[in-house]
């Protein structure tokens, strides 16, 4: 019969509560043949039974030699094994205990594999997950950054929280969700970042997120003051359900490339005209020209009669009529 390695995976899989990653299983493997080589030599040197001396024929069986006296007692204490160990165990007890141990059911001991490789491992992780979702058991294996693990299906979320006696989930406000984003597409970022892209306070969402444990602080900024950074913890990507920030969806509106000029422009921000607003530079002015302060009326001179076609008067008196 040969070996199942689905079988074995998902008993060690139930087997514990913590994730169980590809590492993990193949040191698991690599101790199986450890220990199998180990009993294989213990088997060897189990030494025989001694076979009873027989006198040849027609010659007479020498008398049994007296036995030698007893050496006297000393008191002096047997040397102790170096490093403190006892002495160990003699060979036949080891075997009795390595074959107590042995293979029991061919399909689990026999032909194991000396090599299991992260495909082999992931494929029968693959057929597990699609046997348990097929069934419709209420358990289902997930994938996260730390390896496989066996949960209970979100439909029974319910009756769990019953059990353990906890309070329903409370939900993110949508102020909450857009710091999140924020550092996860940024990270490492500092509170002043966020507040500049999204254009308010960040206090409030990121003490939320720090007391879910969302977010956690990743060490101080290279730039005056030495702000916090904040970044996402290993509870996030189990929250969104990916393994990595690399298996965060895109953006499409800005890369981060773009986002860094973006935050050194508005440290450096200036007032906006016609062309960066796209906009021809005898439309729509942005900046209207102060309009010149309205001076008194000039007292009117004799030129100014003159220009609109009218007589100039004359300053000097007028002369007396004549006798």
């Amino acid at each position: 019969m040969a070996f199942n390695l689905k079988k074995v995976l998902k008993a060690l899989l139930l087997s514990t509560n913590q994730p169980l990653s590809v590492k993990d299983i193949q040191a698991a493997f690599t101790r199986f043949h450890d220990q199998a080589s180990q009993f294989a030599s213990v088997t060897e040197e189990e030494p025989a039974a001694p076979a009873a001396a027989v006198a040849p024929a027609g010659e007479a069986t020498p008398p049994p030699e007296s036995p030698a006296p007893a050496a006297e007692p000393t008191t002096e204490p047997t040397p102790a094994v170096e490093g403190g160990a006892s002495a160990p165990a003699p060979a036949t007890e080891v075997a009795e205990v390595a074959i107590e141990e042995g293979p029991q059911d061919p399909e689990l001991y026999t032909d194991v594999p000396s090599l299991i490789t992260a495909t082999q491992i992931r494929e029968a992780m693959d057929q597990i997950a699609a046997e348990l979702k097929t069934g419709d058991d209420g358990i289902l294996l997930i994938e996260g950054n730390n390896g496989y693990r066996i949960v209970t299906n979100p439909r029974f979320a319910r009756w769990v929280r019953i059990l353990r006696q906890e309070p329903p989930p409370v939900k993110l406000s949508q102020s909450a969700i857009e710091t999140l984003a924020v550092i996860a597409y940024r990270q490492p970022v500092t509170r002043g970042e966020i507040e500049t892209i999204r254009g308010v306070s960040a206090e409030a969402g990121i003490n939320k997120l720090l007391e879910r444990e969302l977010i956690y602080v990743v060490g101080r900024a290279d730039s005056p003051g030495r702000p916090i950074q904040y970044g996402t913890t290993d509870q996030f990507l189990e929250f969104v359900g990916v393994k990595s920030i690399d298996e965060l969806p895109a953006s499409d509106v800005l890369s981060s490339r773009q986002i860094d000029e973006w935050l050194k422009s508005s440290e450096s921000a200036h007032r906006p005209n016609d062309a960066d607003m796209g906009l021809p530079d005898d439309q729509l002015p942005l900046e209207t020209e102060s309009a010149p302060t309205p001076e008194a009326p000039a007292e009117p001179t004799a030129e100014a009669p003159a220009a609109r076609g009218e007589p100039a008067e004359s300053t000097e008196p007028p002369a007396p009529p004549a006798p």
